[in-house]
C-alpha cells in the first residue's frame, strides 16, 4: 500500500560506519509512493524498484542516523503501529458521481486495505477504489446524502463508521469520528 506507514529505521550494520551513526533510529511516516522505473536495473540507480525499499528522508530525520555526506546508505527497518490522537477523519472532494474521499489520522497499521460506502437510502455496502495514497473514490452519485464508511486496514481489522457524513454535506468538508483502529 502506498498510504502512511510508521518505520524505525537504523543504520544497517553492513553499512560504511563512517556515514552511520550506531546505537541510534529515528521513526518516520512514509506516505507517498515512490515510483519504479523499469528501465533501471534493482541494484544501480533503480532506487523504488522491488525488492528494493527506499526512505528519502528529510535532511533532520536523516541527520539523526547517518552523516550528510553519505548519501545513500543500507538501513534496517522494521514497521511499528501508528500512534495518532482523535478518531479517523475523511475529507470528501470530487463532483456527482465522483466522490473522492481522503481518509485520514488512521492508528495501528496506518493504511487502508478496502474501503466501502452506503448512503441512508441503501441497505447495501458499495467497495470504493483506491485511487492513490490515502484516497478512493466512487462512482456512484452521493452527493448531499447521509454516507456510512466501512474500512478494513492492511492488517484486516474492520470497523464501520456509520452515518459519519451528515446529510447535506458539500464538497471540501471533512467529517471526524470518534472511532480509531488498534
Amino acid at each position: 500500500m502506498w498510504s502512511v506507514l510508521q518505520d524505525r529505521v537504523r543504520p544497517h550494520k553492513l553499512a560504511y560506519p563512517m556515514w552511520c551513526k550506531p546505537g541510534v533510529s529515528v521513526t518516520v511516516t512514509a506516505t507517498n509512493f515512490c515510483p519504479p522505473n523499469d528501465a533501471l536495473p534493482s541494484d544501480n540507480g533503480g532506487w523504488c524498484n522491488p525488492p528494493r525499499p527506499h526512505f528519502d528522508m528529510a535532511q533532520p530525520a536523516w541527520e539523526k542516523i547517518g552523516v550528510y555526506k553519505g548519501g545513500i546508505i543500507p538501513v534496517m527497518y522494521q514497521r511499528v503501529p501508528c500512534m495518532k490522537k482523535g478518531g479517523v477523519r475523511f475529507k470528501i472532494d470530487g463532483h456527482d458521481y465522483f466522490n473522492l474521499v481522503t481518509v485520514m489520522n488512521v492508528a495501528g497499521a496506518g493504511s487502508i486495505k478496502s474501503m466501502d460506502v452506503k448512503s441512508s437510502e441503501s441497505n447495501d455496502w458499495m467497495t470504493m477504489s483506491h485511487n492513490w495514497g490515502a484516497n478512493w473514490h466512487s462512482l456512484a452519485n452521493l452527493t448531499g446524502k447521509m454516507l456510512s464508511f466501512r474500512l478494513t486496514d492492511t492488517d484486516g481489522q474492520t470497523i464501520e463508521f456509520n452515518n459519519i457524513v451528515p446529510g447535506g454535506w458539500k464538497f471540501g468538508q471533512t467529517f471526524a469520528s470518534k472511532q480509531q483502529f488498534k
